[in-house]
């Protein structure tokens, strides 16, 4: 996700940008999610169009990234769809069992779609996306740590 773009009204409905940002919110640890979206303090009205229910779905993988699919194996999430007043649909999918993580993220995608995207990308994505940048760094930092340098020696007998 390119934090560093504004997003104007007419840009909220690329579909690789909304990939990217539901891509954080379904990822985002529930309760910094929760936190910044108490602290932008707008609670827009909706209407479920399906309330936050938990479910499974089936994890596909594939060897080499290019085989054939298999099935990995099941994980666990919890979606919802809501509609707000103006008719903007969102949608949130996220893993785990957090209904509150899910109706949050549905009002965000809801409103990255309308004239408030800036402000709730200023407030609530660009932080997640930085936590999720210094987790990721902190990840290779602990990996890089441990990482061993193979050499070989070469004999003087050759």
């Amino acid at each position: 996700m390119n934090s560093e773009k504004s997003m104007t009204a007419g840009e909220n409905g690329n579909h690789a940008n909304r990939k990217a940002w539901m891509s954080l919110l379904a990822t985002a640890d529930a309760k910094a999610l929760q936190d910044l979206w108490q602290d932008y303090g707008c609670n827009p009205d909706h209407t479920w169009l399906r309330p936050p229910e938990v479910g499974g779905v089936m994890v596909q993988g594939r060897m080499g990234a290019s085989g054939a699919p298999f099935n990995l194996g099941e994980m666990t999430v919890t979606r919802c769809a809501l509609t707000l007043p103006d008719g903007t649909v969102g949608h949130g999918y996220v893993q785990g069992r957090s209904k509150g993580q899910a109706e949050t993220a549905a009002k965000v995608d809801a409103l990255m779609q309308t004239g408030a995207a800036g402000d709730v990308r200023r407030q609530i994505l660009s932080p997640l996306e930085a936590a999720r940048q210094a987790r990721k760094m902190s990840r290779a930092a602990k990996a890089a740590a441990t990482k061993v340098d193979f050499f070989t020696m070469v004999r003087g007998e050759d």
